[in-house]
């Protein structure tokens, strides 16, 4: 072969390789570009699942600002849970001071092995413990609660606003949850709801508080005079409208000046505190109790006849005489009693007829019930009727 033979052969070999080069680069490009797009395409749909998820809880937000108690926060939590996580079962659990547990408010979706007890214990809760969120994941070997049940996870977020512990939000997770990633996911969303509804709790126990506060008289924790009088209104309307009668007791603490001037207001507010506590603990849920001016107290006492709350008087007065002796003091109290219809017509009526029973009480010698009654023929008025221990004696 000749030198210009091998010099085109040459040029031929090298052109091949520079397309065959050329080729290979474009498909590589080609990958590269195609990877890009789908990446592109990845985080597109990432960014408006994200915006999406961020919009939703806004609207909750929003919705929250306007749930007057747990029932109605539930209801929003419950809504934008089913949306955020689509095959999670929930439940809401709200802090009960008194008792110092949770107890069960919402729950929704449980059809599988998450089965919410009524009532968990802040002790046996590592998320309460830890104070951010845990979750239950038998399959990890994870460290889990003592109310876990079944072998599927559960994502566990403490609620805490104003640094005030006011519940646990709980997702049960589905059997097809695979992997740490996924459960992170599934976590932030959880813990995004929880900051939501802490806001919205606190809230409402603000708003109670101040509720309690304008309805409560401060010492005792009786009812004010406020209270009691849109209660006997509403009671009355109740009472009229079903045909069933509605009494009310005038309560009066007797001596209860010299007690003051002998053993100091202290002695004499605490020995109010403990007789409102004996008043309230004879009473039924439906009975309201009232702080109606200094040491007398009204008691309102819904589908209750004059007899049936003549009969109750009796029993409050031997409770309020057996505190005697725990004030260093002999403590006893005068009751009226009075009935719509049988004695009254109306609420100031109502009220008027018993504080006179009261004063016949007094004028009895204290420390006894009176019941005011009206005769069959309503035109000749009421009479005061004495009762005394241990039942009415009537005479």
């Amino acid at each position: 072969m000749t030198t210009v033979g091998i010099t085109q052969l040459l040029l031929l070999v090298g052109t091949f390789t520079l397309v065959a080069i050329q080729f290979i680069i474009s498909r590589l490009l080609g990958h590269r570009s195609g990877l890009q797009i789908e990446q592109h395409r990845y985080l597109t749909i990432q960014a408006r699942k994200s915006r999406q998820q961020v919009e939703e809880l806004f609207a909750m937000t929003d919705m929250l600002q306007s749930a007057e108690n747990h029932e109605d926060a539930g209801a929003v939590l419950e809504a934008t849970s089913r949306s955020l996580l689509p095959s999670f079962s929930g439940a809401l659990y709200v802090f009960n001071n008194s008792r110092d547990r949770l107890d069960l408010a919402k729950c929704w979706g449980h059809d599988g092995e998450f089965d919410p007890a009524d009532a968990l214990l802040p002790s046996n809760c590592w998320a309460l413990k830890r104070g951010k969120v845990h979750v239950n994941d038998m399959k990890a070997g994870s460290l889990c609660c003592t109310h876990h049940v079944g072998t599927d996870a559960t994502i566990e977020v403490p609620m805490v606003a104003r640094g005030t512990i006011h519940g646990l939000l709980m997702f049960g997770c589905p059997a097809d949850t695979n992997g740490k990633e996924q459960l992170k996911d599934n976590s932030r969303i959880a813990r995004a709801l929880a900051d939501s509804m802490s806001l919205a709790l606190s809230n409402i126990a603000l708003r109670e508080k101040l509720r309690t506060q304008s309805l409560r008289d401060p010492l005792t924790g009786l009812y004010n005079r406020r209270y009691m009088e849109d209660s006997l209104e509403r009671y009355l309307s109740m009472a009229e409208r079903d045909g069933d009668a509605t009494s009310a007791i005038m309560i009066d603490l007797d001596h209860f000046k010299a007690l003051n001037d002998k053993h100091g207001h202290a002695k004499g507010d605490a020995v109010l505190r403990d007789v409102a506590g004996q008043l309230v603990g004879g009473l039924r849920p439906s009975d309201v109790v009232c702080r109606y001016g200094g040491e007398e107290i009204l008691v309102i006492l819904p589908k209750c006849s004059l007899d049936e709350a003549t009969g109750r008087a009796e029993f409050l007065r031997a409770a309020v005489e057996a505190l005697s002796g725990s004030h260093g003091a002999a403590i006893s109290a005068s009751f009226g009693v009075a009935s719509v219809p049988e004695t009254s017509n109306g609420p100031a009526d109502l009220v008027a007829m018993a504080d006179a029973a009261l004063y016949q009480a007094k004028r009895a010698g204290r420390n006894c019930v009176q019941a005011a009654l009206v005769r069959e023929e309503k035109k000749l008025g009421s009479q005061i009727v004495e009762s005394n221990s241990p039942r009415l004696a009537v005479g």
